[in-house]
C-alpha cells in the first residue's frame, strides 16, 4: 500500500474514531523512543504527537508527568453490583429457581424487570454511599483518591438494563461533586462491559452458564448450575473453549464500548475531581493482547482530544510483566498500567510466607515502571483466605476453595433497611440452593467470613494457623497483628516505588475487615495519617534484607521430598543425582532439602516463586529474636503476648514455691519463729487441728517448742 493510500486510510479510521484530520500532522518523522523506532506521519494534540503505526508519542516539556501519589479506595458494589459485597441484595433469590435467580447485575435487573429493579436500586444507590462515609474517609487523612466503577449500560444502555438502571448517573454526578468538596480525585473505572470481558460476575454478567437441574436424579428437585468449568468472557469477540483462543473478533462491541468512552469523558471533561478513566477492569487473561492495546491505543486518543490532562490507566490483563507491555504507548504523557494484587487465593501459608509475597511485589513493580511506567496496584485487599461469602459467585465456589475451613458470623442486617425483600436472613434454614459446583452462602442465619490469625507456638515454622480452628481460641487471637503488618509492608511494597494504590474495598455489607477499608480502619490495621512515615517505609526490610531461610518441613513423606527436590533442580535446568537424592533418608535428605529449597527459593523469590513447595517447606527466620526493642524490624506481639503470659505464669509459680522454701527453712532453723507460727495456729479451731496433725509436728519438730504440749 502506498504512503497517499496509508494516509487516506488513517484519515478513515480516525474519522471513526471522531479525531478529524486536524489532529494530523502533515509532517513524516522517524526518530527512536528508547528501543522502539518509530517512522510515520503523526497525529498533533496538545504539548505531544501521536504516532498510529507504531502506538507511540512524542511529548514536549508542557506535557504533565504522571507524578500522582494514589492513595486510595475503591467505591465497589455501587453502581456495578456484586453479590458477595451486598448481599442483602441477593438474599431475595436464594431458594430460586432456573426463573427467579439473580446472580449479577444483569441477571437481577432481567428477574426483577425494570419498575422493581430500578425502585431496590435507587434504595441502595442511597445508602450505600454517602455524604458522611467521604467524610469519615477525608478524616482518617490517609485517602487522596477513590476509584469509581461505573457500567458501560449506564451511557449506552442495552438489555434488561434498560429503564432498571435509570438515573445512575444523577449519582455520579453527586458523588463527583462530593469528592471535589472533601479534596478527592476521582478514576472512572469502566468495570462491567457488553458481553463481559472476564465473565466473572463484576463484569455485570457472568459468561458461561448452564442450568445443569434435569441432570439430578438424586436428591429430586434439586436446582444446580455450573459456572467455573465453562466460564467465558465475549466482549472481544466468540471464544473458542476447546482451543482457547477467539475465533471471531466483535468489533460492534468494541465500538460500543469506544463511544462509551468518548461520552463519559464529554460528560465530565470540565469536573475538577476527575482524575481521569480506565477504558476496561480486569479482561481475562485470554483477551488477544493485539486488539486489546489496539482498543486501549484508540480510547486514548479520544480521551487526549476532549480531556487533555485526564490520567488513562489501563488494566493489565492479568499479564503483569514489561514482556506484554515493555515499549507499549512510549512518550505518552499521562499514561499508567494497573495491576490487581491479591492474596486471597493463595494456598495457606504462615504469616512470614504472606509478608514476604507482599514484600517482593516491589521488585516486579520496579521492573515494570523500568520498562513501561507508571504502576498503579488498582485492587488490593487483606484477605488471605478465600472464605468471604460468594467472593467467587453468588451460591457458587471455585473448585478447591476455601482451601481451609471458614469462621461463620451472624449475617448482617440490610444496610438500607429491612424493607429490601429476602432480609433479614431466616436463621431456620440451612444453606438454601440453587447449587453452583462449590459451596458457600448463609447457614442458620450464620454467613461464613474468614480466618483468625493465631498466637504461634512455634514462631520459627509458623503454622499454627493451618491447624487451628477458623475461630481463635480465647487469648490466642493474633489476627489484629498480623493484618497491621501486612498493611505495613504491602503499603510500602505498592507506594514505595509505584504510584500507589486503591483498597478493594471501601466497605463490605457482612463484617470483613480484610475486605472493608473502613473496618481496617477501626481495627486499627490500616494506620491513619501520614502513610509515608518511616515505620510504613521501613516495614519491609527485614524481608528485603533476606533474614528468611527457606527450610524443609520434618514431618513430610520422605518420597514427597526426594520429588520435591528433583523438581527443583530440574526447573533451574539440573540433572536429578540418584545417589545424592534417592539414597539420602532422615535427618542427611532433610538437611540436603533445606539447602535445594533455599537457594530455589532465593534464585526465583523476585519472580514470586514462594516457599511451600506443595506444603513440603515453611519459612524460618535466620537467628529469630522474638520478644526484641522497638526498632524497624516488626515484633510479632502475638508471640510477645503469648510470651508475657508464660512468663508471668512461671513468675507467680516462682514466688510461691520461694516462700514455702522459706517457710520450710525458718521453721527448721528459727525457734522463735516456730514458737510464734504454734502459737497463732492455737487461736483458732482451724489452726489447732493442723498443729495437732502428725504430719505438722513431725515435719516441724513443734513438739519441741509447744508451750502448751504434754
Amino acid at each position: 500500500m502506498g504512503a497517499r493510500n496509508q494516509r487516506v486510510w488513517a484519515l478513515v479510521a480516525l474519522a471513526a474514531l471522531g479525531l478529524h484530520s486536524e489532529c494530523v500532522s502533515a509532517s513524516s518523522v522517524n526518530r527512536k523512543l528508547g528501543n522502539v523506532s518509530v517512522a510515520g506521519e503523526g497525529m498533533d494534540f496538545d504539548h505531544f504527537v501521536a504516532y498510529n503505526e507504531t502506538w507511540t508519542c512524542d511529548s514536549d516539556s508542557h506535557a504533565k508527568p504522571f507524578n500522582n501519589q494514589i492513595r486510595g479506595v475503591n467505591l465497589g458494589g455501587w453502581l456495578v453490583l456484586e453479590p458477595w459485597i451486598t448481599p442483602s441484595l441477593f438474599y431475595q433469590f436464594l431458594s430460586g429457581n432456573e426463573g427467579s435467580v439473580g446472580m449479577d447485575m444483569w441477571g437481577f435487573c432481567e428477574i426483577l424487570g425494570p419498575e422493581e429493579g430500578n425502585k431496590q436500586l435507587r434504595r441502595h444507590w442511597d445508602s450505600w454511599v454517602t455524604e458522611d462515609i467521604l467524610r469519615e474517609l477525608a478524616e482518617s487523612e490517609a485517602v487522596n483518591s477513590l476509584r469509581l466503577p461505573v457500567g458501560d449500560w449506564m451511557y449506552e444502555p442495552y438489555g434488561p438494563y434498560i429503564g432498571c438502571t435509570d438515573g445512575a448517573n444523577e449519582y455520579v454526578d453527586q458523588l463527583l461533586d462530593w469528592a471535589n468538596e472533601f479534596g478527592f480525585s476521582v478514576l472512572l473505572d469502566i468495570h462491567g462491559m457488553k458481553d463481559s470481558q472476564n465473565g466473572f460476575d463484576n463484569s455485570g454478567k457472568s459468561m458461561g452458564f448452564e442450568w445443569t437441574s434435569k441432570l439430578n436424579t438424586y436428591p429430586r428437585d434439586l436446582i444446580t448450575f455450573q459456572h467455573w468449568p465453562i466460564r467465558s468472557a465475549e466482549w472481544m469477540g466468540t471464544f473458542d473453549p476447546i482451543n482457547a483462543t477467539y475465533s471471531e473478533i466483535n468489533h460492534g462491541n468494541i465500538q460500543h464500548s469506544l463511544r462509551v468512552i468518548e461520552k463519559i469523558v464529554k460528560k465530565y471533561t470540565g469536573h475538577p475531581a476527575v482524575l481521569g478513566l480506565e477504558p476496561v477492569n480486569e479482561p481475562w487473561e485470554r483477551t488477544p493482547l493485539k486488539h486489546l492495546k489496539k482498543y486501549y491505543w484508540d480510547g486514548y486518543l479520544i480521551v487526549k482530544k476532549h480531556a487533555p490532562y485526564w490520567k488513562y490507566i489501563m488494566h493489565d490483563s492479568f499479564r503483569f510483566g514489561p514482556e506484554f507491555w515493555g515499549g507499549f504507548m512510549a512518550g505518552c504523557p499521562d499514561r499508567a498500567i494497573d495491576t490487581h494484587i491479591y492474596q486471597a487465593w493463595l494456598d495457606p501459608a504462615p504469616r512470614t510466607g504472606f509478608y514476604i509475597d507482599a514484600c517482593q511485589q516491589k521488585k516486579r513493580i520496579a521492573d515494570m515502571e523500568r520498562e513501561f511506567g507508571p504502576v498503579i496496584v488498582g485492587e488490593w485487599s487483606l484477605a488471605t483466605d478465600n472464605c468471604a461469602m460468594w467472593l467467587n459467585g453468588f451460591n457458587d465456589n471455585l473448585p478447591g476453595f476455601p482451601r481451609l475451613p471458614c469462621k461463620y458470623v451472624k449475617c448482617a442486617d440490610p444496610y438500607m433497611g429491612f424493607d429490601q425483600p429476602g432480609t433479614p436472613v431466616d436463621p431456620s434454614k440451612p444453606i438454601q440452593g440453587p447449587y453452583g459446583t462449590g459451596m458457600s452462602g448463609p447457614v442458620w442465619g450464620l454467613c461464613p467470613v474468614g480466618r483468625d490469625w493465631v498466637t504461634e507456638t512455634d514462631p520459627a515454622l509458623g503454622t499454627d494457623y493451618i491447624r487451628t480452628p477458623a475461630e481463635a481460641p480465647p487469648r490466642r487471637d493474633d489476627s489484629d497483628v498480623v493484618m497491621m503488618n501486612l498493611a505495613k509492608k504491602k503499603i510500602a511494597a505498592f507506594s514505595g516505588i509505584g504510584h500507589g494504590f486503591y483498597f478493594w474495598n471501601f466497605r463490605t455489607d457482612l463484617d470483613e475487615p480484610h475486605w472493608s477499608y473502613m473496618q481496617a480502619l477501626e481495627r486499627g490495621w490500616i494506620p491513619r495519617g501520614n502513610l509515608n512515615s518511616d515505620e510504613i517505609s521501613n516495614a519491609c526490610i527485614k524481608e528485603d534484607e533476606g533474614l528468611y531461610t527457606c527450610v524443609c518441613k520434618r514431618d513430610q513423606l520422605e518420597l514427597t521430598v526426594k520429588n520435591t527436590i528433583s523438581y527443583c533442580i530440574e526447573a533451574d535446568g539440573g540433572q536429578t543425582n540418584q545417589t545424592d537424592t534417592y539414597d539420602l533418608s532422615g535427618d542427611e535428605l532433610y538437611d540436603r532439602a533445606d539447602q535445594v529449597f533455599n537457594d530455589f527459593w532465593n534464585e526465583h523469590r523476585s519472580e514470586g516463586a514462594t516457599c511451600d513447595f506443595g506444603g513440603v517447606a515453611a519459612l524460618k527466620e535466620v537467628n529469630a529474636t522474638y520478644i526484641t526493642a522497638d526498632d524497624y524490624y516488626y515484633t510479632d506481639g502475638g508471640d510477645s503476648k503469648f510470651g508475657l503470659f508464660k512468663i508471668v505464669i512461671i513468675c507467680t509459680v516462682g514466688i510461691m514455691i520461694g516462700s514455702l522454701a522459706g517457710f520450710f527453712v525458718a521453721m527448721k532453723m528459727s525457734k522463735r519463729f516456730n514458737t510464734t507460727v504454734v502459737q497463732r495456729l492455737d487461736r483458732s479451731v482451724m489452726g489447732r487441728s493442723i498443729k495437732n496433725t502428725r504430719a505438722f509436728r513431725t515435719s516441724f519438730a513443734a513438739h519441741s517448742y509447744d508451750p502448751i504440749g504434754p
